[in-house]
């Protein structure tokens, strides 16, 4: 152990349970997120705390922190569930992409050890259950180092490309002719007038609440995600994207034409990925013959300027095949002590079933259209 290591010592966990004391937090969780490489925007403090404004139950929050020297170096977002069967997940939910703990890339191993072992106690009466963990994540480091039985269960699949300019993406393509495609569809924007502008911090509630209004448009009479039109989405989204726009891990993009919003996007951001989460266009785009994909994509790739991945998030749609991204899958940590190897076993078997529900259900899909 160094000098400094002796007169800054990782503490134990500690343990936060009340909303106060999550939203007291800001600050020193926003300088840990910016010292953890591997985070993704769905593990920022403005988006967590807002989540849980809108989703979380009171009395099930666990926040598991770890300070060293007073700075916090290590926190797990966790919050308690009853079913299927007891345990803690991470906060975010079905509307958050990825999830993740957060480690100071500085850490060499006590933070680590620390966060573990808070862990591990917490998994005494409860399954320990990281769903939609990227590749990389920091909770592998969690992972490698536990100490009671563990399984890894296939997650959802992402499609990534990497965070080039358009041209950079066009290459990518199959053909010249596919490329020449693209460039006509760009040029046929241009010629309809479209215009970007980036919607700053005092405008973004405002760009938001036509986003949703868009969106809603864009997917009338069509099967839609519901919980994007409930009233605590909409509130999630305009307490977290504000803060997220001010600290550089969001952009909303407005698209005019003759100075009338006809489309609106949401990307989130952090240092090594850049992720279009969600989009609403008037309808009247495509009757103008305006590929709406191709507008989207374009706007992002300024944002995802040298960010490393530029992310299509969860779901395997077939338009997004057409830029040849790799296929990424997300995976699920199960983590457990021996006393709940139960539960364990308990949630495969449920993870299990639920795969075979899906893959039963799209294959009743697949018959229905031959």
């Amino acid at each position: 152990m160094t000098a400094t290591e002796t007169a800054h010592p990782t503490r134990a966990a500690e343990v936060v349970t009340d909303e106060a004391g999550f939203a007291a937090l800001a600050p020193a969780w926003e300088r840990l997120y910016g010292r953890c490489a591997a985070a993704t925007p769905f593990q920022s403090h403005a988006w967590l705390h807002s989540w849980w404004q809108s989703y979380g139950r009171p009395g099930r929050l666990r926040l598991l922190l770890v300070r060293r020297g007073g700075e916090l170096v290590a926190a797990a977002p966790l919050m308690l569930v009853r079913r299927p069967v007891p345990a803690l997940v991470p906060l975010g939910g079905a509307i958050s992409d990825y999830a993740d703990v957060l480690l100071d890339d500085a850490d060499d191993g006590p933070a680590a050890l620390a966060l573990t072992s808070a862990l591990a106690d917490a998994a005494r009466t409860a399954l320990i259950d990281f769903r939609e963990v990227r590749p990389g994540a920091a909770v592998q480091r969690i992972y490698d180092r536990w100490p009671g039985p563990r399984r890894t269960v296939a997650g959802s699949l992402c499609l990534e490309l990497p965070a080039v300019p358009m041209d950079g993406l066009m290459a990518r393509l199959s053909s010249n002719k596919a490329q020449q495609r693209v460039r006509a569809k760009l040029r046929k924007l241009q010629s309809l007038g479209v215009e970007r502008h980036t919607v700053g911090p005092q405008e973004v509630d405002a760009a938001l609440g036509r986003l949703l209004e868009l969106h809603q448009l864009q997917w009338q009479d069509r099967k839609v995600t519901t919980e994007h039109l409930q009233p605590r989405f909409r509130a999630h989204l305009v307490r977290a994207v504000g803060p997220m726009v001010r600290a550089g891990n969001a952009a909303v993009t407005e698209f005019r034409i003759d100075g009338e919003v006809v489309a609106v996007d949401l990307t989130l951001l952090s240092r090594s990925l850049a992720g279009g989460y969600l989009y609403g266009a008037h309808p009247s785009l495509r009757a103008r013959k305006a590929d709406v994909a191709v507008m989207l994509l374009d706007a992002c790739t300024e944002h995802a300027s040298g960010r490393g991945t530029l992310s299509l998030l969860r779901g395997d749609e077939p338009y997004k095949h057409h830029w040849r991204p790799e296929p990424v899958p997300n995976r699920r940590l199960l983590l457990a002590r021996r006393r709940t190897a139960a539960l364990l076993t308990a949630a495969r078997f449920d993870a299990a079933a639920r795969q075979r529900g899906r893959e039963a259900l799209r294959g009743w899909k697949e018959r229905r259209r031959c």
